[in-house]
């Protein structure tokens, strides 16, 4: 798929989710948000732009703490929604603006830290992405990326993908995550601080999200419970009460911009 016609499936994907995504408790969970703010441990006067903000709930908690906050987003909808939430915390020192995230609109090293999350599985060259990231920190400066990641073994990690582009198209891949932390450094950035977590999914509520279409929605219910009985992916499928749940692997990466 081309570049503008994937970006033209996110743009759909997340007008069409923004109202649900934004109330999702994987997105709106504040221990997970703050530990991430911990983890870049951000200083008073700093400038720091989040990359596909979304509702802007990670853009606002460092608002709490920095002098300005930037939030970028491919799409017009949860830019919207990003903007109610910052009103309603009355929070002057944020704004949000569109933009893509291949070309971020800013000028080098403009940014102290410059975070993403659960938005790099979406994007076609990651690791593109992650250097326009580099480009816009200063020099040691924080990157912080927390995303979703897939096995190591490529044929698991490629049974995840599937499933996960047939509920949402606008999914590329989740990356393994020596295949994520290989991007840091080709772009110029030294590991501090890494951890590993899950997001446990109730199958049916993912499906109904995204309002994946009935007939992908059948694959989907036919690949994870077949994972359930033959872990072919990691995600460690089950049943609870007649209901199938799964646990999407996720990792967060907090690196520094190397001064040469």
């Amino acid at each position: 798929m081309s570049d503008s016609a994937h970006k033209a499936v996110v743009r759909e994907s997340f007008t069409r989710q923004a109202d649900v995504y934004a109330v999702t408790p994987t997105v709106t969970d504040p221990a997970r948000i703050e530990r991430l703010v911990e983890a870049v441990h951000p200083a008073p006067l700093w400038r720091v732009l989040e990359v596909a903000c979304g509702p802007g709930f990670l853009a606002l908690a460092f608002a709490k703490r920095c002098r300005e906050v930037v939030g970028l987003d491919l799409t017009d909808a949860p830019l919207a929604i990003a903007e109610k939430n910052r009103r309603e915390r009355g929070l002057p020192n944020v704004r949000f603006q569109r933009g893509d995230a291949d070309h971020l609109p800013f000028a080098d090293a403009e940014f102290d830290a410059v975070v993403c999350r659960f938005a790099f599985h979406h994007f076609q060259e990651p690791g593109g992405v992650l250097r326009e990231i580099a480009r816009v920190c200063r020099p040691l400066g924080k990157v912080a990326i927390e995303d979703l990641v897939s096995s190591e073994h490529r044929a698991r990690g490629d049974y995840q993908n599937r499933f996960e582009r047939l509920r949402d198209p606008s999914h590329t891949r989740a990356l393994a995550p020596s295949e994520l932390l290989g991007l840091f450094t080709g772009a110029g950035l030294e590991l501090e601080h890494l951890y590993s977590g899950e997001l446990v999914q109730d199958l049916e509520r993912w499906l109904a999200n995204s309002q994946t279409p009935p007939d992908r929605a059948v694959e989907v219910r036919a690949m994870i419970e077949r994972d359930g009985h033959e872990d072919l992916s990691g995600t460690r499928p089950y049943l609870q009460e007649g209901r199938w749940f799964f646990r999407q692997p996720t990792l967060a990466v907090v690196a520094r911009k190397l001064a040469g």
